[in-house]
């Protein structure tokens, strides 16, 4: 029996898209193809996939005003912010420009009769199972490298933002790269399952739950099929006694809630030095209660719906749990919180370690605020976690920050910014948040494998 998959727009909570998952036979298949085209297109010279690949990215910053609405029936985003195109254009630039040096083989010695080398090499099929809360920037940051080292690439999308797929195929398709070598598909767990455990792919990238990647482990076991994992996320802000408070404030603020809270790398918990606590609050306070809650085709909505109400669900949870234990919330609810996907964001303090609003994952416009006496203790509070994505340090000192992070266990630190991904670093993590690295050059040694040639002439 053919099984269906649907998107349900959060905005009214109708179906917006649905499209039939592939029978296993046939997703067999169309990996076949994937294989077979792979070849070819890893025998093309570096400098024309860098060039198909870039007029596939320009393909989809063109279909841009079309997009923007569709990405708001799927998921939630207002049109205001104007959806991806700047984020993902960076991303893909970024990885084109550095590609042929990432990618360049590594020269051991070249004399007389003995010439030795390195070379990278594509691994072959690239599965990416890219998530729904940013889908362009999160699928191309996989894409474009894995497309551009010589990988074909088999693309499979949440169920909330169905249409993406379909969306980047066509684009890149239309741009010249062969239907074999980029594809999008549309499968359920079962099937999804059976091809990683057949060995269907010779990598795989997955960002989502830390369930999902435990999922994805399972099926790889024993095929020794290498995987990238972004999982979940807890990332904390430390506010320290010399930060600039407005900039502070204004930021991590905007961290916690932009896109509703459902960020990779959005802010989940704030620590602020004794003396800037009140004033933290107070100006937090005011910057969320000025925010309008609505639908997120408004051109003024500030902030839209949850993507799911079952997310919402969990948010609400999470904060009547922490009120009940004692922790305040400082946001009114909201006229046009709905009890459903439409959430009012809230800010909360008096919270403490011991309520999962502050240690699971919320992915959603809430943010706990602790006070906290010290750098020590600061430390402490974010390295008591289960996850490591990124941290946030505010402070004019960059001595000072910079002896800080070497102490916090996380994949990146910032220093006066959050929730950004710099495509020249390496976008990686450790604990539960999961394992490998993306973009930079880091991205290119992970998307291949090294190859060493040792040739020597004949005596």
């Amino acid at each position: 029996m053919t099984k269906t998959i649907q998107c349900i727009s959060p905005i009214d909570g109708s179906v917006f898209a649905e499209r039939e998952a592939l029978a296993l036979d046939d997703a067999r298949a169309l990996t076949a193809r994937s294989r077979k085209a792979q070849a070819a297109w890893a025998a093309r010279p570096l400098q024309e996939r860098i060039d198909l690949v870039m007029a596939g990215v320009a393909a989809i910053g063109a279909l841009n005003a079309e997009i923007v609405p569709e990405l708001a029936h799927q998921m939630g985003r207002p049109v205001r912010y104007g959806g991806e195109f700047g984020g993902f254009n960076e991303r893909a630039s970024h990885m084109s420009a550095i590609a042929k040096d990432a990618l360049a083989d590594i020269a051991v010695s070249s004399e007389a009769g003995l010439k030795r080398y390195i070379k990278r090499v594509p691994h072959g099929v690239v599965f990416v199972v890219a998530p729904w809360n940013y889908p362009y920037m999160t699928a191309i940051n996989t894409v474009a490298p894995a497309l551009i080292a010589g990988n074909a690439v088999v693309l499979k999308h949440a169920s909330q933002t169905l249409l993406v797929g379909e969306r980047l195929a066509a684009a890149f398709r239309t741009a010249g790269v062969p239907e074999d070598v980029f594809q999008n598909v549309f499968l359920d767990h079962e099937t999804t399952g059976a091809l990683i455990s057949e060995g269907a792919f010779d990598f795989i990238n997955f960002t989502g739950s830390v369930n999902g990647g435990k999922a994805m482990e399972r099926a790889a076991a024993g095929t020794f099929t290498g995987l990238g994992l972004e999982l979940g996320g807890k990332d904390p802000g430390y506010v320290m006694d010399d930060a600039d408070l407005d900039a502070a404030v204004d930021a991590l603020i905007d961290g916690a809630m932009f896109n509703s809270g459902q960020c990779c790398c959005g802010i989940e918990r704030i620590y602020v030095a004794e003396p800037l606590f009140d004033a933290f609050v107070e100006k937090a306070v005011a910057i969320v209660k000025g925010y309008k809650l609505g639908n997120p085709l408004d051109p003024e909505t500030t902030l839209g719906p949850m993507a799911h109400v079952r997310f919402a669900q969990e948010v609400r949870s999470q904060i009547a749990d922490a009120v009940a234990a004692g922790a305040k919330a400082h946001i009114p609810t909201f006229d046009t919180d709905d009890g459903g996907a439409y959430l009012t964001p809230q800010i909360l303090t008096d919270v403490t370690h011991d309520m999962r609003v502050m240690r699971e994952e919320s992915f959603g416009p809430v943010v706990g605020i602790m006070k906290v006496r010290n750098d020590d203790e600061a430390v402490a509070l974010m390295n008591d976690s289960d996850f490591g994505l990124t941290a946030s340090l505010w402070t004019k000192d960059m001595d000072r920050a910079e002896a800080i992070a070497n102490r916090i266990e996380t994949g990146t630190v910032y220093m006066n910014r959050c929730d950004y991904l710099d495509p020249a670093l390496c976008w990686t993590a450790c604990k539960d948040t999961g394992r490998g690295g993306g973009l930079s050059v880091i991205g290119y040694h992970n998307l291949t494998r090294p190859k060493s040639y040792y040739l020597k002439k004949a005596q």
